[in-house]
């Protein structure tokens, strides 16, 4: 399992419309706003031969409203 992390810049005005489409993309475990030069801040669990580029484009930067996207990849978690 991949996690990825991606901050979401949405046009003005649009980010809770943006989060409300997020949540229901598959693989998107979580959404949160944020403050700073992104809107949304994304926690994404992806299969380890999903790749991160296509899930990206392809299911985040087309949702309505985004404007850019940032992508963090983890490499491992601590607890």
């Amino acid at each position: 399992m991949q996690t990825i992390f991606v901050q979401v810049k949405c046009e003005l005005g649009q980010s809770y419309d943006v989060a409300a489409a997020a949540v229901e993309v598959e693989r998107v475990s979580e959404v949160h706003s944020t403050s700073g030069s992104y809107d949304l801040m994304l926690t994404c669990y992806l299969e380890d031969d999903t790749d991160v580029g296509h899930f990206v484009t392809q299911q985040i930067q087309t949702l309505p409203g985004v404007r850019d996207t940032y992508t963090i990849i983890a490499f491992k978690a601590f607890s």
